[in-house]
Formats: structure tokens, C-alpha cells, sequence
């Protein structure tokens, strides 16, 4: 019996795979998720407006520069999710600093920036 951890969508799966003879077939015996470590916050300076995801998605693009001045409702991030490009806009005046990069996968919740 070997064991695999298999990653599907983003979400590792334990899996135990017996050997059989001549090596051609394997067949999984059990399969149950494995535990995930949670990714480590990221920082957020004291007293920043938190922006977090509204949904899980793909960060397509950040709209403007981390450390760049924004406005209540400019658009800071492309979201996209179920394959529609959703904005994400600052829910507050301030400079903004980015907890994502582009091309990162988020789930709903996830910090993605703040203001500061």
C-alpha cells in the first residue's frame, strides 16, 4: 500500500493505492481530504480598511499600484469568477496594500487588500 497526497481544484486528498502484480492497474482504497494548512494572514497595518473576497475566484489584475492613493469605490481588483470578470472596488479613501498578487486563487473571505 502507498500513499499519495492528490491535489484536485485545490483541495488535497490523502489516497492509498495498492501495488498489484504487473504494476498496469491501481485501484484507490481510501480517499479523505487531507488537512490543508490554512495560509498565514497577511499583515495589515493598524487601522487599515480590511477589503476581502466576496467569493472564491482568480485574481486577474490589480487595478492600481500597491502604495497608490485610491478613493471610496475606485476599482483596485479584477475578480474573476464562474468566468465573468467581477470588480472589486475600495470600500474606503486611503493607500492601498495588497495581501494577493495576480494569477492567485482566493476563496470567499480571503484578505486581498486594505486601506490605510
Amino acid at each position: 500500500m502507498r500513499k499519495f497526497n492528490v491535489t484536485v481544484n485545490g483541495k488535497v486528498y490523502a489516497v492509498e493505492v495498492e501495488e498489484t502484480e504487473g504494476g498496469a492497474s491501481v485501484a484507490p482504497v481510501s480517499v479523505a481530504p487531507a488537512a490543508t494548512p490554512a495560509p498565514a494572514p497577511a499583515a495589515v497595518p493598524a487601522g487599515g480598511t480590511k477589503v476581502n473576497s466576496p467569493m472564491p475566484g482568480l485574481v486577474l489584475k490589480l487595478a492600481v499600484a500597491n502604495g497608490d492613493r485610491v478613493k471610496k469605490g475606485d476599482k483596485i481588483i479584477v475578480l474573476e469568477a464562474m468566468k465573468m470578470e467581477n470588480d472589486i472596488v475600495s470600500p474606503a479613501d486611503g493607500v492601498i496594500a495588497f495581501a494577493v498578487k495576480q494569477g492567485d486563487s482566493v476563496e470567499t473571505g480571503t484578505l486581498l487588500a486594505s486601506v490605510n
